[in-house]
């Protein structure tokens, strides 16, 4: 071997231990870059020079030095497709523990709070009051007065409930704006990298780095599954529905009901469109069911896959739209009063049961409702008695001869929601016929909920119109009585899938039980899942993250490398300068 060929394997120990000082130097500066994956040089001999092949043991070669081959980053395919589904399932289950944190704040029932269960106790004390003195003008205040209180605080209550439905409904759509723009970059991404991988020569680390930290943000939303091509281009699939392939990508997009304000996601390439009065192209609201990217009437199942990602848990926690009691029976059977019917379960199960929200609005709604209703019904009934006994009776009754009564129902511009909600027909997206109930079954749908009923002012300036004094005199114990007994009697129930009577004084603190075990069951689930996704996540930081220590061991390596090549050279240096200079 000459002289100038050893120069030449000098210098190509000083390139490469050069590049690899470079590369570890990357590492050490990005050390706490979030989404920075660590990168590995990787050395190769050059091809070697073969002068001839006739010993048997081995050819006569001649080394040319080392050669870079490439930088590649150090990942394991195995932990990032855990990562990411555990991570979605992660977020699914901390935002329903959120939903359920923010309910109980709601309700009073947190450190700090007004509990809304005082205005449930204070308008039993009223009633208990009464019943000592019903003539008691200040008791008879009393009742009107919490009643008041009673009514004011559960509006409070429900369109506090509503206000947090409309925030998630916020958060779902800035989280389907992020999907939309992730996917975006993500196609960008690949477009870079398919350009300059394709020449051979480099990796793109950095920009795989960015693409796999957007990839780790997608599976935060949902159940994502991915794949590279040959291409070095990665196609994405979304709640198995492909998000990205290719050149293509298949936008989700958002469908605001008119009515309630509420966002459904749908898949833009799976909707069909038609023209409106100005010409221009909508969405057609009944092909939105069949092109919604999630089917939320399915059960919440780790088994099914079904809880992973934190858009669709807003879904699940919003719900479709502000619950009411109907809700709980849905259709109820004219032929049997207070039968729930297999439909009624049906529709509970999947519509109202799996929402946070909307199942609490629809019980805290069924027990405002079983309150108004039955005290009101109450000193009806106490009305028509003393007609009865005495026909031009004016007790408990108004100057036109209707009833007197302690909670009317608003009818006018004055309410905020709707008291029959619509519903619509899974399939076609349009409203079915319960928007159009029979005619029997109008003081159901169209009774007393919370946003629809107010007190009647006129007892709130003048409570003492109750009276309870009777034609001939007497007190009228036998209704005071009755409304001591509607607190106490066993009469209701939570909802559907719920066989335990309870009475006023129970139902709220059974309704409370009921989220506070919610909270409980998903914080312990959310905490196991914390302790699975910190263990992936750190047996994935193990390989990809970077070390300082380690980093720093390679930098002493190549930098030893690098100062041995060059006394190498040096050396060399010296030989050809002995020889042109001596013996030349």
């Amino acid at each position: 071997m000459s002289l100038f060929s050893n120069l030449y394997l000098g210098t190509s120990g000083l390139r490469i231990s050069s590049n690899a000082l470079n590369t570890t130097a990357h590492n050490v500066t990005n050390v706490d870059t979030d989404g920075y994956t660590r990168q590995q040089v990787s050395l190769a001999t050059s091809t070697y020079q073969t002068f001839s092949k006739q010993h048997a043991i081995g050819y006569d070669q001649l080394g040319l030095g080392v050669t870079y081959a490439e930088t590649r980053q150090v990942r394991d395919y195995f932990l990032d497709v855990n990562y990411r589904k555990e991570s979605g399932r992660s977020e699914f289950y901390q935002t329903s523990v959120d939903a359920l944190n923010q309910v109980e704040d709601i309700l009073g029932e947190s450190a700090g709070g007004r509990s809304f269960s005082m205005s449930m106790d204070e308008l039993w004390v009223s009633v208990e009051e009464l019943l000592k003195d019903p003539c008691n003008e200040v008791n008879q205040n009393l009742l009107v007065t919490r009643s008041y209180e009673f009514i004011t605080q559960a509006n409070n209550v429900y369109n506090s409930l509503c206000d947090y439905q409309l925030n998630l409904n916020t958060t779902i759509k800035n989280d389907v704006n992020n999907i939309n723009d992730w996917t975006q970059r993500i196609y960008e991404l690949n477009i870079d990298i398919m350009k300059i991988e394709s020449a051979e020569v480099e990796n793109a680390n950095d920009l795989r780095d960015e693409r796999n930290d957007l990839i780790d943000k997608l599976g935060q939303m949902g159940n994502i599954t991915w794949k590279e091509d040959s291409d070095h281009c990665v196609s994405l699939q979304f709640e198995g529905v492909d998000l990205l392939k290719g050149d293509m990508i298949n936008k989700m997009e958002l469908y605001q009901d008119p009515q309630t304000g509420f966002y459904s996601v749908y898949w833009k390439q799976l909707a069909e469109y038609k023209l409106n009065s100005d010409g221009e192209k909508v969405v057609d609201p009944a092909t939105i069911s069949g092109a919604q990217v999630f089917d939320l009437s399915r059960p919440i199942s780790s088994e099914l896959n079904t809880d992973v990602g934190e858009l669709k848990a807003c879904l699940y926690a919003r719900g479709d739209h502000n619950a009411t009691f109907a809700d709980l029976n849905r259709y109820p059977d004219p032929l049997k009063p207070g039968e729930v019917s297999l439909d009624s379960l049906d529709y509970y199960d999947t519509t109202i049961s799996q929402s946070v929200l909307m199942n609490v609005e629809a019980e805290f709604d069924s027990l405002i409702h079983n309150v108004t209703t039955k005290i009101n019904s109450i000193l009806a009934d106490a009305a028509d008695r003393a007609s009865e006994r005495y026909p031009a009776s004016t007790y408990l009754r108004n100057d036109d001869h209707s009833y007197l009564q302690i909670f009317e129902q608003i009818t006018g511009p004055e309410r905020m929601f709707s008291t029959s909600p619509v519903y619509k027909d899974p399939t076609t997206g349009e409203p079915d016929s319960l928007n159009n109930p029979d005619p029997g079954m109008q003081d159901y749908w169209n009774g007393f909920t919370v946003s629809n009923i107010r007190i009647n002012m006129d007892l709130r300036q003048s409570p003492s119109q109750l009276g309870f004094r009777l034609e001939d005199g007497s007190e009228d114990n036998e209704t005071m009585r009755k409304l001591s007994e509607a607190f106490t009697k066993e009469d209701y129930t939570l909802n559907p899938r719920v066989t335990t009577p309870v009475n006023f004084n129970s139902f709220y603190n059974s309704m409370i039980s009921q989220v506070s075990n919610s909270g409980k069951i998903y914080t312990t689930i959310k905490d196991a899942q914390d302790q699975t996704v910190n263990a992936i996540s750190s047996a994935r930081q193990q390989i990809l993250g970077v070390n300082t220590d380690e980093e720093l061991t390679f930098m002493i390596q190549f930098q030893n490398a690098y100062n041995a090549a060059s006394r190498f050279i040096n050396v060399v240096d010296s030989m050809l300068e002995h020889l042109l200079s001596t013996l030349g």
